[in-house]
């Protein structure tokens, strides 16, 4: 029962989110890594920009290729900008508490290190909330969907 499940999961939405995320993650996570560490912007303002780049290319594909929802522009993106948002500023915010909280364990470590470190960390949680925001919330199935499973 429980491989079962797992395949269902792996063959719906949840590998084209993943399929559609690797994609997104090059372009927002590269993004920010350049807006940090070549344009030296601040961490928030570099995790901020390159998420928005992220976000634009994730909205396209995630409505069109992994939710297939047939919800109009008007009523989803708001939705999914409300995902986006609380997602990031989370996300974010753990990634860097946790590397504060490494530099206080280990103070030889330098500062660029761990805030792309935190860059990391927040990207892998921003990707699971981001997941089950948009399948929950944003491009919720009115009624089953054509498998069983979504």
């Amino acid at each position: 029962m429980i491989q079962q499940r797992l395949l269902a999961l792996l063959s719906g939405s949840f590998l084209r989110f993943l399929l559609v995320g690797v994609f997104n993650t090059l372009v927002g996570l590269s993004a920010s890594f350049a807006f940090f560490n070549v344009l030296h912007l601040n961490y928030w303002l570099s995790t901020f920009a390159g998420n928005t780049l992220g976000a634009i290319v994730s909205y396209t594909l995630n409505r069109t290729f992994t939710f297939r929802s047939n919800a109009s522009v008007g009523s989803s993106w708001w939705k999914f900008a409300i995902v986006i948002l609380s997602c990031y500023g989370l996300s974010y915010s753990c990634g860097l508490l946790l590397a504060e909280a490494a530099g206080v364990l280990w103070p030889e470590l330098r500062a660029d290190w761990l805030h792309n470190a935190a860059i990391l960390v927040g990207n892998g949680l921003y990707t699971i909330g981001n997941y089950l925001g948009h399948k929950y919330f944003t491009f919720r199935a009115n009624g089953p969907t054509r498998s069983g499973v979504s």
